[in-house]
């Protein structure tokens, strides 16, 4: 997931060798629930791996460590994109804010031309690459802020957005940045499980999913969870 605190202050530090030590100490292996054609290192406990990094990266206060688990929404998007392959056979997609790289390990395994995962924490991108290798994929990795760099030509046939509106002011800008890219052609994804600032107008509901998580994250078990495409406002 994308937060722009890591951009100045890890950005030095990409391919640091201690974030695949920090991957093997606090993460295992584990078939992700909706989607169990995907295997990943995911964290049992979120507090000592939050810590670690803090500690390792002589930073305090950074965001949690989103990329160690199999958040709803992208459970959803990686189970409707393995069900519907025609979405993203032999195109050029985007994995925004990509976490452990669920979604671009599914659009590859659905035939993609050509998969970028993007997200701007060197630790997520970290994990994405262990993750690809462990389901013998291979794809792009991307840690430039993507937001608010829209053209005025198309970049990707599609764009996967799971689980980026936790946070009001990020998702505006994430949302008005993924409308731009609509507007140029391309197909833009969303999936939400209910938070309070996903999106409500210009969206066809794709399918639901009721998805198994973390209790010990989301105080649940299941999460009712919707996919969405984004509809192009041209007259906004």
């Amino acid at each position: 997931m994308n937060d722009n605190v890591f951009a100045d202050a890890f950005a030095p530090a990409i391919d640091d060798p201690r974030f695949t030590d920090l991957i093997d100490v606090f993460t295992i292996p584990a078939r992700v629930p909706l989607t169990p054609e995907i295997d990943m290192y995911l964290a049992t406990h979120i507090t000592p791996l939050w810590q670690a990094t803090e500690d390792m990266l002589g930073v305090m206060d950074i965001p949690p460590p989103y990329w160690a688990f199999a958040w709803p929404g992208g459970q959803a998007i990686a189970r409707y994109i393995l069900d519907h392959p025609e979405l993203v056979r032999g195109k050029n997609v985007l994995d925004f804010a990509c976490g452990g790289g669920m979604q671009a390990i599914a659009c590859v395994m659905a035939g993609a031309g050509h998969v970028t995962a993007n997200d701007i924490d060197p630790v997520a991108i970290a994990a994405t690459r262990l993750n690809a290798t462990r389901n013998k994929v291979a794809f792009d990795t991307l840690t430039d802020d993507l937001v608010g760099t829209t053209g005025t030509t198309r970049r990707w046939d599609v764009i996967f957005a799971g689980d980026v509106c936790y946070q009001q002011t990020m998702a505006n800008a994430i949302l008005t940045w993924l409308m731009d890219e609509a507007r140029l052609g391309t197909t833009v994804i969303l999936a939400d499980p209910g938070r309070t600032y996903a999106p409500t107008r210009n969206i066809d509901e794709l399918e639901t999913y009721d998805v198994p998580v973390d209790i010990a994250v989301e105080d649940v078990d299941t999460k009712f969870t919707r996919v969405w495409q984004l509809l192009p406002d041209r007259d906004a």
